[in-house]
């Protein structure tokens, strides 16, 4: 797992779209190079990448919020790592990185067009269902 050091647009666009893809991310599509960039250099927003035998297997976005709280903002595999059993490790290191630094909550949103295992992988490392809507 690496971090990301140099903010990049196109890089956070690539897993959006890659990873996205199969769960309908769309919220981000009609951004633009320049919105994509901005986002990617927004203080307090990490990138990191999982790799498997120095491939990127996956990412995950961290937004610090204020000193305190932390966002898993975007986690995900691309399509060849998916049921191949790296989701736990990169989702342990995830949480791990975003409890670091006096943090004293970590939160993220999910919904049901995710992976059916997304839930149960975040409950598994201590995550609960905070709020649950249907529309």
């Amino acid at each position: 797992m690496k971090r990301s050091r140099i903010p990049y647009g196109a890089l956070n666009r690539f897993f959006y779209q890659t990873v996205g893809a199969a769960w309908r991310w769309t919220d981000r599509l009609p951004w633009t190079d320049g919105d994509w960039q901005a986002y990617a250099e927004r203080p307090g927003l990490e990138t990191w990448i999982g790799y498997v035998q120095a491939t990127p297997a996956g990412y995950f976005e961290l937004a610090r919020q204020d000193a305190a709280q932390v966002e898993v903002a975007m986690f995900g595999l691309l399509p060849p790592f998916v049921g191949c059993g790296v989701g736990g490790a990169l989702l342990t290191a995830a949480i791990r990185r975003a409890w670091e630094e006096g943090t004293q909550r970590v939160w993220l949103h999910t919904d049901s067009s995710d992976h059916p295992h997304a839930l149960p992988n975040y409950q598994a490392r201590g995550m609960r269902v905070y709020k649950t809507e249907t529309s």
